[in-house]
Parts: structure tokens; sequence; C-alpha cells
């Protein structure tokens, strides 16, 4: 089952990779320092800016909210319109037939006492 990836798990996700490049960064600099002979300590590195989130007006969102409403109306709506037009008591019909041939073919004659 496929995952949603919401904003939310994203950032969460981000925030992760970033902690653990933080982690690896520190080895890096724990094993260079053990190479050279010199100290552990990192070099300065910078921390990330923080990002500044932008907010939504209530309008925005009305207007976001609506359009993906009537997208999904739309593919609703064809989605019922393909599904009329096939007509599936013809389909059944059809497989009906299909399998009884195959049963057919797939017989076996009946064995004679005689027979091997």
């Amino acid at each position: 089952m496929p995952t949603k990836l919401t904003p939310e798990i994203i950032a969460a996700a981000i925030l992760g990779f970033e902690e653990q490049k933080r982690h690896i960064d520190t080895r890096i600099a724990e094993l260079r320092a053990a190479l050279t002979g010199g100290s552990s300590e990192l070099a300065a590195t910078p921390e990330p800016a923080k990002r500044k989130r932008r907010k939504m007006s209530a309008a925005g969102r009305r207007a976001i909210s609506e359009a993906t409403k009537k997208r999904w109306a739309a593919f609703h709506a064809a989605k019922e319109a393909s599904e009329q037009t096939t007509p599936k008591k013809a389909a059944r019909k059809v497989a009906k037939k299909k399998s009884a041939a195959k049963k057919v073919a797939v017989k076996k004659p009946a064995m004679t006492p005689g027979q091997k």
C-alpha cells in the first residue's frame, strides 16, 4: 500500500536526514583528527537558516479546495460514463462461452477397464 506523502511527513523526513548528516559530519571530523593527530572538534559549520513558512489566506485555501473538488468531480463523471458504455451482460456471456469451450477441450474420455 503506497504511503501518502503529506507536507508534515516530508518535513519530518528532512529533519531526520539533517540530523543524520550532522552525525556523519561529526564522525568524519573525528576520523580526520585521528588521521592527522589534531583535535577532534568540528570546523565551523554554518547552521542552516530556518525557512520562513508562508501563510495562505482563507480565500486561497478555498480556491484550491474548489479546484480539487472540480477535478475529482470530472474524474468520477468520466469514470462513470465509461462504465455505463461497457455492456456487462454481454461480456459475461462471452466469458461464459469461453469457459465452457475450455472445459470441453480439457475433458478426457472415460477409460474402460481393459485400457491403460
